[in-house]
């Protein structure tokens, strides 16, 4: 079958590179993609919100299965409009439809499903411009410190750990009031801080069954140890070392069944990646935000252990026979590296070349912020390509990854030099 891919970044070349193993894959489109998915797939220049474009090119080219990488869309209702829509009603959509995309379109949304699932996360509450003033009474009743979450889409950005209770207080009102992240801030939910060490989970779920894929770890900050601002995502580690059998047995039983059984029970029509944001307080899961889609840097470190053709698995996504596949997952350690712009996730300059892309061997490089300009790679956005590689231990993987970062360049590169240090 011919199959498109929404999306531009690593976690959409990932996803184009495993896809591209399948013998059931005839012919394969990416849109808009980047360098690295045109060399394994037809790139088509459109906008990942343009429905009416979308449709154009599924029917162009008699596609059968879209996979939607990133939020935007799902958020907005492309599963819907595909199921609304005569000629492309019986194309496979990986994505949930819109009503439930809410999960990750709106912070407060997720924060009453968790509750009204009994699904264990930290206390909170929500506000708007008008009740900003109780927000910083109840800021009062907490300990630091303090977590503020702009309640819509924010590319990863809106979320603020602050200290100091006036900086919390400051930064509500600049967030309210003087509309800090647009749109995304018209609301913000205040929640207690959990203290523990975060993981990823991710879900696939067909609406009535659901696999769980292997665990990961990200890095969000710019720097060493944590420190400096937030990013999109800088390196991730999978397996996450500290899950062991007994900590899955939790996470299963206290959050993925009571999620899974909630999407049915509240008619959230769900077929696609639940990714599930976690942190390990003591030795108890808690859920610190859901994603409907694979996260970015995680999907380089996850899809390349499933040993599954992810066509068949998809397939059976659409088919809601999930309950019937196997998932075989590699057990060695994958790790990723995120090569980055200089001054990213600040401003930071494109067009510079990259170069030693020829050189690196043993590793698997996924393209995100890069494309192709006079014949040359270069770099188009903050985080440019991922460097993930294998070993027996995340130790002997990273260490795979930075042995070949060593071959590469472009001006100002920037990437950290401790990922999994805190493992």
């Amino acid at each position: 079958m011919n199959i498109l891919i929404l999306g531009s970044g690593g976690r959409e070349h990932t996803i184009a590179w495993k896809i591209a193993q399948s013998p059931k894959c005839k012919q394969l489109f990416v849109a808009p993609g980047n360098s690295g998915t045109s060399e394994i797939a037809t790139n088509v220049p459109i906008s990942v919100t343009d429905f009416e474009a979308i449709k154009e090119v599924v029917l162009k080219n008699d596609i059968k299965m879209v996979i939607v990488g990133p939020e935007d869309p799902l958020v907005l209702g492309v599963h819907d409009f595909f199921l609304a829509d005569e000629e492309l009603k019986s194309v496979t959509v990986i994505g949930p439809q819109k009503a439930a995309a809410e999960l990750e379109g709106s912070k407060e949304f997720a924060k009453e499903f968790l509750f009204r699932h009994n699904i264990p996360t930290a206390a909170y509450q929500s506000f708007d411009a008008n009740t900003v003033e109780a927000g910083c009474a109840f800021l009062e009743t907490l300990k630091a410190p303090y977590v503020l979450k702009a309640d819509g889409l924010a590319a990863g950005k809106g979320v603020l750990i602050l200290n100091d209770l006036e900086d919390a207080k400051t930064e509500l009102r600049a967030m309210l009031v003087d509309a800090k992240f647009g749109a995304a801030s018209t609301k913000v939910v205040i929640e207690e801080f959990l203290d523990g060490i975060e993981l990823s989970c991710f879900v696939l779920t067909d609406g009535k069954n659901y696999k769980i894929l292997p665990t990961a770890k990200d890095y969000k900050r710019i720097g060493e140890g944590d420190t400096g601002l937030n990013t999109g995502g800088m390196g991730a580690v999978s397996p996450v070392p500290f899950a062991d059998n007994e900590f899955m047995s939790k996470i299963k039983e206290r959050v993925v069944i009571p999620t899974i059984n909630g999407l049915q029970k509240d008619n959230l029509p769900y077929k696609g990646f639940v990714f599930i944001g976690l942190i390990k307080v003591g030795n108890d899961p808690f859920v610190i935000e859901y994603n409907v889609r694979l996260g970015d840097p995680e999907t380089e470190v996850v899809l390349p252990r499933l040993k599954n053709d992810l066509v068949d698995v998809f397939q059976a996504v659409g088919n809601q026979t999930l309950d019937q596949i196997d998932i075989a997952i590699d057990d060695r350690a994958a790790t990723t590296v995120m090569l980055v712009s200089g001054g990213y996730p600040e401003a930071y300059e494109k067009g510079k070349e990259i170069t030693g892309l020829d050189q690196v061997e043993g590793s698997l490089v996924f393209h995100a912020g890069a494309n192709v300009k006079d014949a040359k790679i270069v770099t188009s956005g903050g985080r440019v390509m991922a460097i993930t590689s294998f070993g027996k231990t995340y130790q002997e993987a990273i260490k795979k990854s930075y042995q070949n970062i060593a071959k590469l360049h472009f001006d100002k590169m920037n990437y950290r030099k401790d990922i999994g240090f805190d493992l």
